[in-house]
C-alpha cells in the first residue's frame, strides 16, 4: 500500500514558506503522492493556482487534487487549467472530482446549486476528457489546449462516501478517492467492494482504491486528539458546533507512531491501494515523523 501526504491547506495562517517546506519535505520523503483539495468559502489557497507552485517545488511525487468540484468552474476552462498542470508536473497529475458537500461553495462563486448532482458531474467530466482528447467542443476555430502529457489526460478519481455515487461514476472515473471519518474497516471495505463490483460489471478492470483520514501523532503529552478536534472544529465551520463537536472528538487518527503503523497494516489488508494522510496542523515536523515511520 502506498502512502500519500496532504498539504495543510485548510489550516489557518498559511504562507508560501509553509506550503513550500511541506511540498519539498513530501517530495524528499518516502511518500507516493502530494495531495490537496478544493474549497471556496474558506481561507485555503486556490487549488488550481497552487498546482503551478507545487509543480515547481516537486519533481518526483504524484500530485493529486483529491477533490475538485467541476460545477464550480466552466468545464472547458477547468480542463485547460488541469492540462496545464499536467504539463507543468510532467505528467504527475491525478484529479479527484466530486459534487461537493457544501452549498455555500456554490453560492460563493454564483454556481447553480441545482447542478450539484452526479449526472452533472459525469457530464462535465466527459467534457473535460473530450478537451484532453483534442476534440473541438466549442465554436472556436481551434481545439482548446495545451494537450496534457498523459495520453487522454490525467487519471480521474471520484471523491465520494457513498455506494450510489460510486456506481454512477464508473463511466468516467478510474477509481475512488474516499475519506473515512471513523476508520471503520467494515465501512471502508464495503465501499471498496462496491467499486470492485461496479468496475467489473462495466468491464473496466480493477479500480484504484484510495482512502484518506485526518491524523495527528502523539508527542507523549496526549495532545494528538486535541489537535484533531481543534482542526475539525475549524474545518467543519459550515455545520453547527453542537453537531461537529462530538464527531470531531472521535474522528480521524490520533495516536502513537506504533498505532499508526498498525492502522496502515489494517488498511493494506483491506486491499487499499493508497492512503492519503490529512494533517491537522501546519508543523512540517509531522511529515518528518511519518516519513521516519515509513522508512
Amino acid at each position: 500500500m502506498r502512502v500519500g501526504m496532504t498539504l495543510p491547506v485548510m489550516e489557518p495562517g498559511l504562507d508560501a514558506d509553509i506550503l513550500e517546506s511541506w511540498s519539498r519535505a513530501i517530495d524528499d520523503g518516502p511518500f507516493s503522492s502530494l495531495c490537496f483539495g478544493e474549497r471556496m468559502a474558506f481561507d485555503n489557497p486556490d487549488a488550481l493556482t497552487l498546482l503551478g507552485a507545487v509543480a515547481a517545488w516537486t519533481s518526483r511525487v504524484e500530485v493529486i487534487t483529491t477533490v475538485v468540484v467541476p460545477q464550480l468552474h466552466d468545464p472547458v476552462m477547468l480542463a485547460k487549467a488541469l492540462a496545464t498542470a499536467d504539463v507543468l508536473t510532467k505528467g504527475r497529475l491525478t484529479v479527484g472530482l466530486g459534487i461537493g458537500g457544501r452549498r455555500e461553495d456554490y453560492l460563493a462563486v454564483g454556481a447553480d446549486s441545482s447542478t450539484q448532482t452526479m449526472a452533472e458531474l459525469a457530464s462535465r467530466a466527459l467534457t473535460m476528457k473530450r478537451v484532453w482528447a483534442g476534440d473541438k467542443v466549442t465554436e472556436a476555430v481551434r481545439p482548446v489546449g495545451p494537450p496534457p502529457v498523459q495520453p487522454g489526460g490525467p487519471a480521474l478519481l471520484v471523491g465520494t462516501l457513498g455506494p450510489k455515487t460510486m456506481r454512477s461514476a464508473v463511466t468516467w472515473a478510474d477509481g475512488l478517492a474516499g475519506v473515512s471519518m471513523d476508520l471503520d474497516p467494515a465501512g471502508i471495505g464495503s465501499l471498496f467492494d462496491v467499486a470492485r463490483s461496479a468496475w467489473a460489471e462495466a468491464g473496466r478492470g480493477a479500480p484504484r482504491l484510495c482512502t484518506s483520514t485526518w491524523f495527528a501523532l502523539d508527542a507523549g503529552d496526549g495532545s494528538a486528539r486535541e489537535q484533531v478536534h481543534r482542526h475539525l472544529l475549524h474545518y467543519m465551520n459550515w455545520l453547527p458546533v453542537s453537531l461537529v463537536d462530538p464527531l470531531a472528538r472521535v474522528s480521524g487518527f490520533a495516536g502513537t507512531a506504533s498505532e499508526l503503523r498498525d492502522l496502515l497494516k489494517r488498511l493494506e489488508d483491506l486491499g487499499t491501494d493508497e492512503l492519503h494522510l490529512i494533517p491537522t496542523g501546519a508543523d512540517v515536523r509531522q511529515v518528518e515523523r511519518v516519513a521516519a515511520l515509513l522508512a
